[in-house]
């Protein structure tokens, strides 16, 4: 059978198939022609939300500045399953406190929670009490913290003091001022390791040690901060004891214990200051300034003296 023709408009003549020899494929029966097309981008829809929706709900229950009610912090402060949600709630007591707001019935809580076994939870009860000096047992509890296994939780609880007019923390603020030394603690070989100059988190890993029978453990920082140097690389043998690396204090530590010593500083203390009075990129101008004035402050106070 032949093929029919047609002319096109240049006058050539072109091939085509009649709609009898090329019938179209009729949809399936029930399935609507676009059917999965709308449903495609129905789920590609859901998963974009989600992907913006679960981020959201992280930050939004993790966010210590969302607003609690009396009834949650009540229950937050007791909830030991949730160390977060202690902290929570004893940021919005601290934050309560500073707007001269009533906090006082939650006072018992935060003298319990001195003793908390999580690092965290101490380390924020011991800044929340130091907001009122007038607290019914908070002098009490931040004298004991001052032997707390932390450095962190020490230093915060000496700064607290300074503002009950108690100098009994000054050993531990001066102790903010300086590098914090890492050691390993088994012997054995390091397996990976940090940058000098990286900024670390207090809890972050500096290094991981390789020791005994396929055994590992993290070497982590127990401040904030930023690596000065480290002693031994990735796939070096050390011994147990032996150095790792050291770690200098971060800017708003240094800040603290200076402001600090400006008020309860003594001559002693003068050789842990002066590292901040140089010019240095590493140092920021605000630091400095508040090292030479506690400096200064100290010398003043010294000179006063018979």
């Amino acid at each position: 059978m032949d093929t029919p023709s047609r002319t096109s408009s240049n006058g050539d003549t072109e091939a085509f198939v009649t709609e009898a020899s090329a019938p179209q494929t009729a949809p399936a029966s029930g399935q609507p022609p676009h059917g999965m097309a709308t449903r495609t981008r129905l789920l590609f829809y859901f998963a974009a939300w989600l992907i913006v929706l679960l981020p959201f709900l992280f930050w939004w229950n993790s966010w210590f500045g969302r607003r609690l009610s009396d009834e949650q912090i009540t229950q937050y402060l007791t909830d030991d399953e949730h160390p977060r949600h202690i902290q929570h709630a004893l940021v919005q007591v601290g934050e309560r406190i500073t707007r001269h707001d009533s906090a006082a019935r939650w006072y018992p809580e935060l003298v319990r929670l001195s003793t908390h076994p999580v690092e965290e939870v101490r380390n924020t009860d011991a800044w929340v009490m130091g907001q009122d000096p007038t607290g019914s047992g908070f002098h009490e509890a931040l004298l004991n913290m001052l032997q707390d296994s932390s450095p962190m939780v020490r230093g915060n609880a000496a700064l607290s003091l300074v503002r009950f007019r108690d100098a009994s923390g000054r050993a531990q603020i001066v102790a903010l001022l300086e590098p914090v030394h890492i050691v390993a603690p088994f012997g054995g070989q390091i397996i990976d390791a940090d940058r000098p100059g990286t900024a670390i988190h207090q809890g972050g890993i500096i290094a991981k040690l390789s020791y005994g029978y396929q055994q590992r453990t993290d070497l982590r920082s127990p401040i904030s901060g930023r690596i000065h140097s480290l002693s031994a690389a990735a796939g070096a043998s050390v011994a147990a004891g032996e150095q790792i690396a050291v770690v200098d204090p971060g800017d708003e530590q240094v800040w603290e214990a200076l402001r600090a010593l400006y008020i309860i500083g003594r001559a002693e203390d003068l050789p842990a200051i002066r590292p901040y009075e140089r010019e240095s990129r590493d140092i920021p101008d605000r630091i400095r300034e508040q090292a030479l004035l506690a400096d200064q402050a100290i010398r003043s106070r010294a000179a006063a003296q018979p």
